[in-house]
């Protein structure tokens, strides 16, 4: 009989630093993305929600990287 369970076997220092990799490499996919679709919203879309084309023009100029 082993004297390790499945709950000693569990790393519990956090995630691994690929999983930190995986996670920061979707959140830039996302955040380039939905960049992309706000650049492609009417005047109409932008006012319906508050924001201005500056605005828009401010997120679309920011590196992906930058939140």
């Amino acid at each position: 009989m082993s004297v390790f369970t499945h709950e000693s076997m569990i790393n519990h220092h956090g995630p691994s630093l690929f999983s930190q990799l995986v996670e920061t490499f979707r959140v830039w996919r996302d955040r380039y993305a939905m960049r992309r679709e706000l650049g492609t919203w009417s005047e109409r879309d932008l006012h319906d929600i508050g924001v201005s084309i500056a605005d828009v023009a401010y997120e679309l100029d920011k590196p992906f990287w930058r939140a």
